[in-house]
């Protein structure tokens, strides 16, 4: 249902050129909203301008990541940096959230959570940052999860869940009720920094409709190239 536009050979949230994510949204044309990870935020008015310039191009949503930024009062500065820069657009900002946090030196997802929706960010995406090690699935109990979804459901954001999530995974995500759900890895042949398969996207749509009884598919964030 959403196609991602990111870079995986530069990180969780590595982001393509503005002219390579044009290029995806005019290959992509009305069959699906685009979205674009833009990496981890560092400077507010370069964010601001980053935001736009992606809104430009065509993004239906952007998602930032807080590597290394451990002050919640600076995330959502930068949140609503990120806000501003999307207003009048139609895209939406997506906050990111690591269930490694500690890796990444960054806050708790709660925190996130927290500064999103005080930012004025419209949904929050939880991930993983480094991609060698455990899953989403695996560094937060499936009842934290839950519990994590809804108080940021309950906040007013859509939730969005990634993070090595697999094919054996979707039943426990589907579980804790998030609006969407992301994949990169298990939707590709030869890992993440495999080629997009087809059949692996037809899959893993089909098992999420019959877990979530919708007639509609509930995977996004597909990543391309």
């Amino acid at each position: 249902e959403i196609i991602d536009a990111k870079d995986p050979e530069v990180g969780a949230l590595g982001a393509v050129s503005t002219e390579m994510f044009g290029s995806i949204v005019e290959c992509v044309g009305d069959r699906a909203p685009v979205s674009a990870a833009l990496g981890d935020a560092c400077d507010e008015a370069a964010l601001d301008e980053r935001v736009h310039a992606f809104a430009r191009a065509g993004a239906a949503f952007v998602k930032i990541g807080f590597a290394g930024v451990g002050r919640r009062d600076v995330i959502t500065a930068m949140i609503a940096a990120a806000s501003r820069g999307a207003a009048d657009t139609g895209t939406v900002v997506v906050a990111v959230a690591y269930a490694d946090f500690g890796t990444a030196r960054t806050l708790a997802p709660d925190v996130i959570a927290e500064a999103a929706a005080i930012g004025g960010a419209r949904g929050v995406l939880l991930d993983t940052a480094a991609k060698d090690g455990s899953g989403v699935l695996q560094l937060i109990a499936e009842r934290q999860l839950r519990e994590w979804v809804h108080r940021a459901q309950s906040a007013g954001l859509f939730v969005a869940l990634a993070g090595q999530l697999g094919h054996a995974d979707l039943s426990a995500t589907a579980a804790c009720g998030p609006d969407i759900v992301g994949v990169r890895g298990a939707a590709c042949e030869g890992g993440r920094t495999g080629t997009i398969s087809m059949a692996r996207v037809q899959d893993l749509s089909a098992r999420l409709r019959g877990l979530t009884g919708s007639t509609r598919p509930t995977a996004g964030w597909t990543a391309v190239p």
